[in-house]
């Protein structure tokens, strides 16, 4: 005899199929992991059984109408993921990224790497400065796919400064789109490394997945997100603290830049340098240094950052 019961009414006519799944394969699994009845009674999803079932089997619906919502299906991977209620380990620093697409990971190459995964795992707010192709803002994007797609968040917000091009963003021609796309090609790159063109096409079509400048965050407040910013060394001390004060609850902030690349007058402290001073220290506040070693592009990039860190040579002529 039951002694509980729950009822989620519908949003839309073919929730209840997505959310049953292929010949109700996903509330077979679901009925045999909580031993709750589901029963689709006209627009209703009823959930009957003992209390503690109940509850538990209700929440796992509103965390399945999220993925929907937010992935337009549910797959077999991201069930087991809600049925499997114990935290993903982390003890390991050089644990892969789990970006649950057919079972791809990113593995930290590294230990350097390796320390920069586990720091962005244990702090709310970090600071990565290295040079070009050591990974920072790459596995920056898997640790924000992880997050995005294991829930811990609801959206991703990928930031950079347009600095660099010497151009305001209101000369250049085109929509918003066309206009920062020569800036955030990078960060947009890397994500399509990671999951397939039409799952991050839907992702930014539902606002899921942001790609904007850093002059667009001013004003906002992001809860539950994970926010990075690429080529920080190009920010003002001004920008930096509007950017980092985004933060809201349940969020995480990555913050990544070279600081022998900067394009700011030389007059100008780069925001990034002046932040890791200021905040260097506070608890959930952490900085990772990558360096030469830390590069695995190709074998050549290693040498061309070596050679310009070692200073300017003689040009010779003819």
């Amino acid at each position: 005899m039951p002694t509980a019961s729950a009822t989620i009414p519908l949003s839309f006519p073919d929730e209840a199929r997505l959310l049953f799944g292929p010949a109700d394969s996903h509330v077979r699994r679901i009925r045999e992991a909580n031993g709750a009845s589901i029963v689709l009674r006209g627009d209703t999803i009823v959930i009957e059984g003992e209390e503690p079932a109940v509850q538990k089997t209700s929440k796992l619906f509103e965390r399945m109408r999220s993925i929907l919502r937010r992935d337009g299906v549910i797959h077999d991977e991201a069930l087991s993921r809600l049925l499997d209620s114990r935290p993903a380990s982390h003890s390991s620093a050089a644990e892969s990224i789990d970006l649950f697409e057919k079972a791809k990971r990113i593995r930290p190459r590294t230990p350097g790497q390796a320390r920069y995964v586990e720091s962005i795992r244990k702090n709310d707010l970090v600071f990565c400065k290295g040079p070009a192709g050591c990974g920072k803002t790459y596995l920056a994007v898997a640790m924000a796919v992880n997050a995005l797609r294991s829930e811990s968040v609801r959206k991703i917000v990928l930031v950079r400064p347009a600095v660099e091009a010497g151009e305001k963003l209101g000369f250049l021609p085109g929509d918003l789109l066309a206009k920062v796309n020569p800036f955030l090609r990078p960060l947009l790159d890397a994500m399509n490394d990671m999951l397939n063109y039409e799952q991050v096409r839907l992702y930014m079509e539902n606002d899921v997945v942001e790609i904007v400048p850093l002059a667009f965050m001013r004003g906002r407040t992001l809860n539950e997100t994970f926010i990075i910013l690429d080529e920080a060394q190009n920010t003002t001390h001004t920008q930096m603290k509007m950017f980092l004060t985004r933060m809201g609850e349940g969020s995480k902030i990555v913050v990544t830049g070279d600081a022998t690349q900067t394009d700011l007058p030389h007059d100008v402290t780069s925001g990034l340098n002046d932040a890791i001073a200021r905040l260097h220290g506070i608890q959930g506040v952490d900085v990772v240094e990558l360096s030469g070693e830390d590069i695995v592009r190709h074998r050549l990039v290693r040498e061309i950052v070596k050679a310009y860190d070692e200073g300017p040579h003689t040009i010779r002529k003819g």
